[in-house]
């Protein structure tokens, strides 16, 4: 009993200690960051990068990267954006978004699975590419008079939570089931852990690893639901960076790059590591700039932690 209660918490990463420090300081700080409307913001913010980190835990898990799922986010919004300020209708303009995303995360793995590409300068070339396009598309301004009926959504309540909240919850549980409970949840382990014996079992591994990175790339398009209702408008760069802070929030999590190892739950932690460490700099009033550094700041201790925890 005794050892197994040690071994759960030795899973535990170092950055849930920093995450219950950090909600401690900041409500110290000051009484705005621990109220109702505040928390529930944090919540909304947090389930849009969610969103992202989670497909970015299987790629990460399977030895790859991707950093252009920030502009791929980017480049859905403005075409959800666009179609939906030319009278399309919300779910067709959603289906426009996802189709987006899936080409990118397509081409992203056709170029890392089957190309041999190095997954960073893959996905450096289609984060260029992609926000090249939503550039040239918008003249790098907002596309606004998006209607009311996305932003109505993304406004509505569900059980008493935010909508943004119950699709990141959902979201959430569809990765959690797939991951742990599922051929394919297997298959990503392996891709990362033991490849070759997944190839000598006679497993399609190759098709199995392009999938990830489409479901990277369709959960970006997907998102965009989100971002956009948010801004109520679609802009080419809102999402800029958001890829790194999804990195950030997989690595601190637990996830290695190495040997298949993953731990969605420690993926949300991180995920409310960043988020409630943005928004108390912000309640804070601290410049956007420190704020970047901020999130650097939190990978290497949270890092820290673990190492030396390892090293008892």
């Amino acid at each position: 009993m005794v050892d197994a209660l040690a071994r759960r918490a030795a899973r535990i990463p170092g950055v849930a200690y920093l995450l219950v420090a950090l909600v401690l300081v900041f409500s110290i700080l000051t009484p705005r960051f621990a109220s109702a409307p505040n928390l529930f913001n944090i919540g909304t913010q947090s389930a849009i990068l969610l969103l992202l980190a989670l497909p970015m835990t299987f790629i990460i898990m399977t030895e790859g990267l991707d950093l252009s799922m920030g502009a791929v986010l980017g480049l859905a919004g403005v075409v959800l954006a666009m179609l939906l300020v030319n009278g399309s209708a919300l779910p067709l303009a959603l289906a426009a978004a996802l189709g987006v995303g899936l080409l990118f995360g397509a081409a992203n793995g056709l170029l890392v699975v089957i190309l041999g590409m190095p997954p960073f300068v893959a996905t450096l070339g289609t984060l260029g590419i992609a926000q090249g396009i939503a550039l040239a598309a918008t003249g790098g301004q907002s596309v606004v008079g998006i209607g009311n009926t996305l932003p109505s959504l993304y406004a509505s309540s569900w059980l008493g939570l935010p909508f943004s909240v119950v699709v990141g919850a959902a979201g959430y549980a569809v990765f959690h089931f797939v991951l742990y409970y599922t051929r394919f949840g297997n298959y990503v382990f392996a891709i990362g852990g033991n490849r070759e014996a997944l190839m000598l079992a006679g497993v399609r591994s190759r098709w199995y690893h392009l999938s990830i990175y489409s479901l990277g790339g369709l959960m970006a398009g997907f998102d965009a639901l989100l971002l956009t209702g948010r801004m109520s408008a679609g802009h080419p760069i809102a999402a800029m960076g958001m890829e790194f802070d999804a990195i950030a929030a997989v690595v601190v999590g637990g996830t290695e790059r190495q040997r298949g190892n993953g731990w969605l739950p420690g993926t949300v932690l991180g995920v409310l590591s960043v988020g409630v460490l943005k928004n108390g700099l912000n309640v804070l009033a601290v410049p956007s700039s420190l704020q970047v550094a901020s999130i650097g700041l939190l990978l290497i201790t949270a890092l820290l932690i673990d190492s030396i925890r390892r090293a008892k």
